[in-house]
């Protein structure tokens, strides 16, 4: 007899601590973001936009979510396979929704498995993805 093991979906609580902590993160830096974060199905489980972020960060804070959640791995480990010589070079256009692989996306894991992503936009990438990692952090550190 096998027996599965349930993981608990990430819940909208997750999501609000994944989304004050990546805020308080770039607060502290002084960089105003977006930050998105998307369940395992890619829906939209919490969104914010600082008020003097740049608008296109909404939308960049919420792509780089996605493109982490559909490649399970952070958008910062992508960015060279999109070169031109990458073997993901055409994967940027060839989807539906766009892919956009620019440090800040994240995958969220609980018990092993992909439960959704985080994505943040409007610092520069290295600082999104650092705040985005903060957030994650803080969600592992509080389930254990």
């Amino acid at each position: 007899m096998s027996t599965t093991s349930t993981v608990t979906p990430l819940t909208t609580q997750d999501a609000e601590l994944l989304l004050s902590t990546a805020r308080r993160a770039a607060e502290e830096a002084g960089v105003t973001v977006s930050v998105t974060v998307l369940d395992a199905g890619g829906h939209l489980l919490a969104f914010r936009r600082d008020d003097r972020a740049v608008l296109i960060s909404g939308e960049t804070s919420t792509r780089k979510a996605y493109t982490a959640l559909q490649l399970n791995a952070p958008t910062a480990d992508l960015v060279d396979l999109v070169k031109p010589d990458g073997p993901f070079h055409s994967l940027t256009t060839a989807l539906d929704r766009p892919l956009l692989f620019i440090a800040g996306g994240l995958p969220v894991h609980r018990d092993g498995r992909l439960i959704g992503a985080l994505g943040v936009g409007g610092g520069a990438p290295e600082q999104d993805h650092g705040f985005a990692t903060a957030a994650v952090e803080a969600l592992d550190a509080e389930a254990h």
